[in-house]
């Protein structure tokens, strides 16, 4: 299954690890632009002066671990595609011609559901497409889960309880599933 990811998903560190650890699990194939990743970086100005450039380096890094995962050359596709906003048209584009069948996205109000399925797509939210992963694979997940936790708690220098860090991270109900 090909998942676009939206920069609103990739931006928030743990969410975003989350989802990769799955993915690296071999249960989605992940999929974003040059454009989704330039807005997770210009993003990252909120948590202060070095937030872009670290952001950068964290993009740095996931192109070099998914470098399959790029969608191009989607410009054609945008100009027959309409949202009321216009600024989302690209990630709709994106997932369009990387013939995605998800498009993971916290912007639920901006991705009609009855558009998206006109182009063959679910919208789905990160805590549920997770949680629906889990419930196939728990170990995979669990596993996955556990590892961004150990890495979280090396970089922050304190300890995190899943179940928080799940939490924190906009993933409740994944947090909940692994009794955590």
């Amino acid at each position: 299954m090909k998942v676009l990811l939206d920069a609103c998903v990739l931006y928030p560190t743990v969410m975003r690890e989350v989802l990769l650890a799955v993915a690296a699990k071999g249960h989605f194939t992940p999929l974003w632009s040059d454009r989704i990743l330039e807005e997770w970086a210009r993003a990252a100005r909120k948590i202060g002066p070095t937030g872009e450039a670290q952001a950068r380096a964290e993009v740095a890094l996931v192109r070099a671990a998914w470098p399959k995962a790029s969608v191009s050359d989607y410009q054609g596709i945008e100009r027959r595609l309409y949202l009321s906003d216009e600024n989302d048209i690209h990630v709709l584009a994106a997932a369009v011609k990387g013939n995605a069948d998800v498009l993971i996205t916290m912007n639920a109000k901006d991705f009609p559901r009855h558009v998206l399925a006109e182009e063959g797509l679910t919208r789905r939210d990160p805590d549920g497409f997770l949680w629906e992963i889990w419930s196939h694979h728990p170990e995979d997940v669990a596993q996955a889960v556990e590892a961004v936790r150990q890495t979280a708690e090396t970089l922050s220098g304190q300890p995190w309880e899943m179940r928080a860090l799940l939490k924190k991270a906009r993933l409740p109900k994944l947090g909940k599933a692994l009794g955590a």
